[in-house]
C-alpha cells in the first residue's frame, strides 16, 4: 500500500497484476504497534476504513456486511446463547453484533495486540457502547491460550483472526488440533464460526476449501457460506461447525428469532439473505467435494499467498 497526502490515493494489491486504487480525502489517525501499523483513512469510495499493514480491513460503507455475517448466523442458529468466546476482533465490530443479542449475558474478547485495541477505541466511534458494555470482558493475550485455559465454556465461539499464513501468527487457530480443543470448551449444542478469506472464484481454493474440510474433520455438522463486501473486492467467506448435528435454520424462523433476540435493526441479513449466503456457485461447491487438504499443526500446509492477495489483518 501507499498512503501519500500529495497524491491522496490509497492503492492496494489484490492480485498478482491487478492494484486497486481509493482516492482518499485524508488520513484521520495513524498507530504503529508492536507488529503492525494501522490507519485509518477517509475514502471517497467507501468513507471511513480502517487499514491494517496496507489492507483493507472494513469500512464505513459496509463494514456491517462483514460483521453481520460472521455472528448472527452462528448466534441465531443457537436456540439461547449466554456465552460467546471471540477471538481476534481487535476493532471492536465483532463484539458490537454479539452485544446486540440480549441472551448474552458474558462475552469473552481475546486479542493479541493491545495497541490496536486501544486505537480503535479512540477512532472506531461506532463501537464505543460495545467496548463499554459491562459484559464484555476484553483481554489481550493469546486467544488460542485464553481459550484453552477457560475457566467457563462457551455457547458460541467466534474466530474473527487474521488469514492462515504458514508460520504466521494466527496459522494454528485453523488447524484441526485447535478446532479439536475448541470444541472441547462448548457448552452442549455449542457452535464454532470462522472467518475463512475470500471466497471468489479465483481465491476459494486458498483458505474456504481448506478451512471447509478441516472442519469437516471435527463438527458433525458443517456449514460453508459466503457473500459479496464490496470494500474487499471479492466474495469472502466464513464456516460454521456445530458440535452436535443440526440443520440450517428456515429463513421464517431466522426472521423470528432476529425480531424476539436482537436489538436493533440488522442492515444486511434478515431469512431471505441468511438463505442466500448458504447458496454457494456450483464452481465452489466442486472444490469443496474434492478437497483433501486438512491445516494442521505439522505444517503441510502452504498458502501460497505472495504478493498481492488480499488477506484479512495479515499481519
Amino acid at each position: 500500500m501507499s498512503l501519500g497526502e500529495a497524491q491522496k490515493v490509497f492503492e492496494e494489491e489484490l492480485d498478482q497484476g491487478l492494484k486497486y486504487t481509493y482516492g482518499f480525502k485524508k488520513i484521520l489517525d495513524s498507530t504503529r504497534s508492536k507488529w503492525q501499523q494501522v490507519d485509518v483513512i477517509d475514502t471517497v469510495p467507501f468513507g471511513k476504513c480502517l487499514i491494517i499493514d496496507g489492507l483493507m480491513q472494513s469500512s464505513e460503507l459496509d463494514e456491517y456486511v462483514y460483521h453481520e455475517c460472521l455472528v448472527h448466523p452462528a448466534m441465531l442458529s443457537h436456540p439461547n446463547p449466554k456465552t460467546v468466546f471471540i477471538g481476534g476482533g481487535g476493532e471492536g465490530s465483532t463484539a458490537r453484533e454479539v452485544l446486540r443479542h440480549k441472551t448474552v449475558e458474558k462475552c469473552v474478547m481475546v486479542d493479541i495486540d493491545g495497541d490496536v485495541v486501544d486505537f480503535c477505541k479512540k477512532a472506531l466511534t461506532e463501537n464505543k457502547e460495545a467496548f463499554a458494555d459491562p459484559r464484555l470482558e476484553l483481554i489481550i493475550d493469546d486467544a488460542k491460550a485464553r481459550l484453552e485455559n477457560s475457566p467457563i465454556k462457551f455457547d458460541v465461539i467466534i474466530l474473527d483472526l487474521d488469514d492462515p499464513l504458514e508460520g504466521g501468527p494466527c496459522y494454528q487457530l485453523y488447524t484441526k488440533q485447535f478446532y479439536e480443543m475448541a470444541k472441547k470448551q462448548l457448552n452442549p449444542g455449542g457452535i464454532v464460526v470462522t472467518q475463512s478469506s475470500g471466497g471468489g472464484m479465483k481465491h476459494h481454493k486458498l483458505v474456504f476449501s481448506p478451512v471447509h474440510n478441516t472442519f469437516k474433520q471435527v463438527f458433525p455438522s458443517v456449514y460453508p457460506y459466503a457473500t459479496a463486501v464490496y470494500s474487499f473486492a471479492d466474495q469472502w467467506s466464513w464456516v460454521l461447525g456445530f458440535s452436535e448435528a443440526s440443520e440450517k435454520l428456515s429463513s421464517e424462523e431466522i426472521d423470528k428469532r432476529a425480531a424476539e433476540r436482537i436489538n436493533g435493526t440488522l442492515k444486511f441479513l434478515d431469512g431471505v439473505s441468511y438463505t442466500g449466503v448458504f447458496c454457494l456457485s456450483k464452481a465452489v461447491r466442486k472444490t469443496m467435494a474434492e478437497e483433501d487438504k486438512v491445516l494442521s499443526v505439522d505444517g503441510t500446509f502452504s498458502l501460497f499467498y505472495g504478493s498481492g492477495v488480499h488477506e484479512k489483518g495479515q499481519k
